[in-house]
């Protein structure tokens, strides 16, 4: 099986509604965000996916967020988890990749490229990933 990988950065701030510690109150981070497609079916060119389609489908779903307040879109539910963050990124990347003629959703047994995981990263230590294994 093949795997690419592409990365993209945002800031934001956020708060955690839900949560008893410093990360209730409003704080922001410099986020970093990877997109992995897998598959095991190269193009004509010997490619998975050409590099720039994926970077370009992932820095538009963080131009969305970036220096924004994540609480202020309803879709984190008030609680912009690094988690929700990853959940969103992916189903974006497909959209804009659906836009684009290219279907990235996985299916069991796909042969052809699928987008198998967002990670994101709060910090370099700290890490969420949303897959769809």
């Amino acid at each position: 099986m093949f795997e690419v990988r592409v990365e993209a950065d945002f800031a934001a701030a956020h708060f955690l509604k839900d949560y008893n510690g410093k990360c209730e109150n409003l704080h922001g981070h410099n986020y970093k965000v990877f997109a992995h497609v897998r598959g095991y079916v190269l193009n004509e060119g010997g490619m998975l996916l050409d590099f720039s389609k994926l970077k370009n489908a992932l820095r538009k779903c963080c131009k969305k967020i970036d220096h924004t307040n994540l609480n202020d879109f309803e879709v984190f539910e008030q609680n912009p988890s690094a988690e929700r963050i990853a959940v969103f990124i992916y189903e974006n990347i497909l959209q804009e990749m659906k836009e684009n003629g290219i279907d990235l959703s996985y299916s069991e047994g796909k042969k052809e490229p699928f987008l198998y995981a967002v990670d994101v990263f709060e910090t370099e230590t700290s890490r969420a990933r949303y897959c769809s294994c």
